[in-house]
């Protein structure tokens, strides 16, 4: 059975789970090398299929890979295999839509076997601070206002003579690499890991699994190609019977996994990953809210109730639990924070400084071209964290004295936010630009564009309230139905 979405129910389940965890701090990513293949990397298969072929054996014929690898180095030398590691993960390869959107994700712990640096470049691109680790005395330190930890347990493609690749380096791992196995299980016991390309055929990974204090009693999930009949056509007559076998091997390995508490999500293919993925992050998206908005003239309410009413929505956002954007827009920005810091330092066991997340603008010459691309970009940035934008009022002084112009800025963030997919909620009822957005949307019969159909009720009524309490208690009821 699909839902609503086109997920299966356990996939579904997942969806909501890791989003939880998101919004906790407690979700981690295990990437395996099906990651970085969709990028045009090798698997282990290929990696040695020419050292194989030098013994005079088929790594088709599912030769354990550990040890083909250490036959190679015993009969040949690890040399050869150090070059083959560089020629096949040193080149450049192109992100794919996977791993750009796993980067964008507030996830703390990346852990992977892979040798190439696919992670880091996903990090780095959407400009986070990381702390890589691919030595055991890279434990030791850390770095400065990092935002990812990169551990690469089985090495790195810069130094492919310490890359753990064949028996005896698995043997030894324990000891060689204890700093790893040790942060590896304390994640594993207080995360929650989202698998992705691996096949859990790493005897490394089987044996810290293995050595956990409280197996199965954290939630872990990990994506595998279901088994399917066209997959065996090669097999002629016998396709039904090799597919029975390989779909009730399957079924014994990942009820195995559970021991670990490891739930395997089944998908038809590859390609949903990502669609998968990308569903994850509009949800986690939609715990954000960025206030537009800039004021030098408050009509219709005043100055003292518009504030108010400012400060007591930021102040039940943050109570619901949901993160606040501001930009510090010139009448608006103040009484925003002011009310968000209000609750987070109020009820410092339910809400988080991270609730409250302050971007304000470079300060630099706004004639300047190079400053109205700079602060497009930053806005692109901004709404790019968030999945919905509350617009209000959107004014500010123009050149003669007491007469108030558009802010044109929130026009540009409202057309950015329709782009990205950000849901726009225009407060009619505090005129200005705010005003006219909604009466535009009306227009379109989608009081919010980008707001999926279900929710036009709650809508409704924000477009109808007048009053600030009437709209604090409708924007709070439209962002608790959008994510339950």
């Amino acid at each position: 059975m699909k839902t609503t979405h086109g997920f299966s129910p356990r996939i579904e389940g997942f969806i909501d789970d890791y989003v939880k965890q998101l919004t906790a701090g407690t979700a981690a990513l295990f990437a395996g090398a099906g990651l970085s293949r969709t990028a045009g990397f090798v698997d282990w298969v290929e990696l040695l299929d020419r050292s194989a072929r030098e013994l005079g054996l088929e790594t088709a014929r599912g030769h354990d890979l550990v040890a083909l690898a250490q036959y190679y180095a015993n009969s040949v030398s690890r040399d050869r295999l150090n070059k083959a590691i560089v020629q096949r993960f040193a080149k450049k390869a192109t992100l794919t839509e996977s791993h750009k959107i796993l980067a964008r994700l507030p996830i703390m712990d990346w852990w992977t076997t892979n040798y190439d640096c696919m992670l880091e470049t996903a990090l780095q691109n959407a400009n986070r601070v990381i702390d890589v680790k691919e030595k055991p005395r890279d434990m030791a330190r850390a770095w400065p206002r990092r935002d990812a930890i990169v551990y690469k347990m089985h090495g790195d493609v810069r130094s492919p003579t310490d890359a753990i690749l064949q028996t005896s380096q698995y043997e030894s791992y324990a000891a060689t690499h204890q700093a790893f196995v040790t942060a590896l299980q304390g994640d594993l016991t207080t995360k929650t890991f989202l698998f992705v390309g691996f096949s859990f055929a790493d005897p490394n990974l089987t044996h810290i699994l293995a050595q956990l204090p409280y197996k199965g009693e954290r939630e872990h999930y990990f994506f595998v190609k279901k088994a399917s009949l066209k997959d065996f056509k090669k097999d002629g007559a016998k396709a039904d019977e090799a597919y029975g076998y390989a779909r009730a091997l399957q079924d014994l390995r990942n009820a195995d996994l559970k021991r670990y508490g490891i739930t395997a999500l089944e998908i038809d293919g590859f390609e949903q990953i990502p669609l998968i993925l990308g569903e994850i992050e509009r949800r986690y998206r939609r715990r954000t809210v960025f206030i537009s908005g800039s004021a030098e003239e408050f009509a219709p309410w005043g100055r003292e109730k518009a504030q108010t009413f400012l400060s007591n929505l930021s102040s039940a956002l943050v109570r619901e639990r949901f993160r606040v954007f501001t930009g510090f827009g010139i009448g608006v920005g103040t009484p925003v924070i002011n009310g968000a810091l209000k609750e987070i330092y109020g009820s410092p066991a339910v809400c988080s400084s991270d609730q409250l997340v302050m971007r304000p603008f470079p300060q630099t010459d706004p004639a300047d071209p190079a400053t109205v691309v700079l602060w497009r970009e930053y806005r692109q940035k901004t709404l790019g964290e968030c999945g919905v934008a509350i617009f209000v009022f959107g004014n500010k002084a123009g050149p003669r004295k007491g007469k108030t112009v558009d802010a044109t800025g929130m026009q540009e963030e409202f057309e950015i936010a329709l782009d990205a997919g950000v849901i726009p909620v225009p407060i009619r009822a505090t005129g200005s630009m705010a005003g006219r957005f909604a009466s535009a949307l009306k227009r379109q019969s989608a009081l919010s564009r980008n707001a999926p159909p279900a929710h036009s009720e709650v809508l409704k009524t924000l477009w109808d309230a007048t009053e600030p309490d009437d709209i604090i208690t409708a924007i709070v009821a439209f962002m608790n139905d959008i994510n339950d």
